[in-house]
């Protein structure tokens, strides 16, 4: 057991010294963007930033599936050679009423009612009240429908900040519909608040045959620059999410954005500019239209270019937006929080300060009680904590306060090993054994110890990063790697120093 070959010891060494270079970029500047060099980002309390509470607007949300609704039941009317007196949304009871033409008609207009395909399961309830039909969308519906839209806003709001190029943010989801962003060395977040209060949903509509006045299926919009406003008509010709890519090009003097179609996408718009050549059609972004060209030819490439009075920054800005692709719902800043360096800069002190001033206390115990065990000891600490930064830096993971804690409290069950083993080989010592079987001893009896309550820690910091947010995360994620980290150099390190040195010394009493 005591036993190390010279293989295992040059894989000791080799490991402890790759520890070492991935450490070392933590404290040099980065010589190339071409070079694997990676460092441990630092949190928001550590490196300053900004904190944003965003909120989904669930009526919103609530509100456009009523109005896909509404255009459901009465496509699926007309496509049954059904007419109706009246079809209106209401909103207060999420709901959409629908008048029949006659009652000979009542029994054909509930199985085309029905027949209508809900996106989820159980989403309409159908009902008659003073001669009309009520359908509704359940709250079991509604809440779905929010928890699906916060789950893909987060993913939509992490694609658009990365675009930006901000340096490991923090996106986590907060109740029912809240979302939690923190943006490490971003002091002042205006452009990231505009890019993520832009919905940004993109869709292509005709211009209704009067576009002065909006009839039935038909919505008034705003047009560019304050030119007033044209009716269009709410059928959605061809969706933005057939977005495949989008780019912000020169065209003619003027910068605009240049857009590439699936090929659902390319099929509807070849055949809606094949079918309405002659006519205006209108392209709107989040309910404004953006520009109305007339269709001069069959567009069926799948390509399009959307022409404005743009700059270089909001033509690239309204590119990312459709590249990342439309969020679900408007997303609302209620909370701002601003975190200035200067208070970063104190807490990294603060952290280094506690963490410094507890590994000397802990290097100077160890040497005043065990001596040279106790400087062993020290060295497999030093190395339990070099080992933590390189896994760290490895994967480009963020360093919190919390996590500088869970850092000191690593070192501090690492000690606790060592005290363990020493006491374990003390006992065997004063119990009579030589100095060989002292120490064979003492490590066999103290590694199930060990092992049993590190494996417990390391299962129940486990659970707290999986279910844990934010700091906790953190805390959890410093201590499970330190776990690790503390039986190696517990385990295999120290055990290492002291058999080479009983190899080398073959003392008559241990120093212990």
């Amino acid at each position: 057991m005591l036993y190390y070959s010279r293989l295992r010891m040059l894989g000791v060494v080799g490991i402890c010294l790759i520890s070492a270079l991935l450490c070392l970029p933590n404290f040099m500047k980065s010589p190339s963007s071409s070079l694997p060099w990676h460092q441990v980002h630092l949190g928001l309390d550590l490196r300053g930033g900004s904190y944003l509470l965003l909120q989904l607007d669930t009526k919103t949300l609530q509100h456009d599936r009523l109005q896909s609704l509404e255009g459901e039941i009465r496509q699926g009317l007309l496509s049954a050679h059904l007419g109706y007196r009246l079809i209106q949304r209401d909103d207060a009871t999420a709901s959409v009423l629908l008048t029949p033409r006659s009652e000979s008609e009542k029994e054909s207009d509930r199985k085309v009612l029905e027949e209508l395909t809900p996106s989820i399961p159980g989403e309409l309830a159908i009902n008659e009240k003073d001669g009309r039909f009520v359908i509704s969308l359940t709250p079991e519906s509604i809440r779905a429908r929010a928890r699906e839209a916060v789950s893909r806003s987060i993913e939509i709001v992490r694609r658009r900040i990365d675009s930006t190029g901000a340096i490991d943010p923090s996106i986590a989801r907060e109740g029912e519909d809240r979302i939690v962003l923190e943006l490490p060395g971003i002091s002042d977040p205006q452009r990231i608040k505009t890019l993520l209060g832009t919905t940004a949903r993109m869709t292509f509509h005709l211009v209704s045959p009067d576009p002065l006045h909006a009839g039935p299926g038909t919505t008034m919009l705003p047009l560019p620059e304050g030119r007033g406003e044209i009716a269009v008509e709410d059928k959605v010709d061809v969706d933005g999410a057939n977005l495949t890519d989008a780019a912000a090009t020169m065209n003619e003097g003027q910068w605009v954005v240049e857009l590439k179609f699936d090929n659902k996408g390319a099929d509807d718009f070849a055949r809606i500019t094949t079918e309405n050549v002659g006519k205006p059609f209108a392209i709107v972004l989040d309910g404004r239209i953006l520009t109305s060209p007339v269709i001069n030819g069959p567009i069926t490439a799948g390509r399009g270019i959307i022409t404005g009075r743009f700059t270089a920054r909001s033509a690239s800005d309204l590119a990312l937006l459709l590249r990342a692709g439309a969020l679900p719902a408007p997303l609302a800043v209620v909370e701002q929080r601003s975190i200035g360096p200067s208070l970063g800069a104190a807490s990294i002190h603060a952290g280094v300060v506690s963490l410094a001033a507890g590994f000397v206390l802990v290097v100077l115990f160890m040497l005043l009680f065990y001596g040279r065990f106790g400087l062993y000891a020290d060295i497999a600490l030093f190395a339990n904590l070099v080992m933590i930064l390189a896994i760290l830096s490895l994967f480009g993971a963020t360093l919190t306060l919390p996590g500088m804690a869970g850092i000191l409290l690593t070192l501090g069950m690492a000690v606790d090993a060592n005290i363990l083993i020493n006491e374990r080989i003390r006992e065997e010592v004063r119990n009579g054994r030589k100095p060989l079987q002292a120490l064979q001893a003492g490590f066999q009896r103290a590694t199930g110890t060990i092992i049993d309550s590190n494996a417990t820690a390391f299962l129940a910091h486990v659970m707290l990063f999986v279910f844990g947010t934010g700091p906790v995360r953190n805390f959890a994620l410093t201590i499970t790697i330190g776990i690790v980290t503390t039986l190696f150099t517990t385990l295999v390190l120290s055990r290492m120093l002291i058999v080479r040195w009983y190899a080398h010394k073959r003392p008559q009493e241990l120093p212990v």
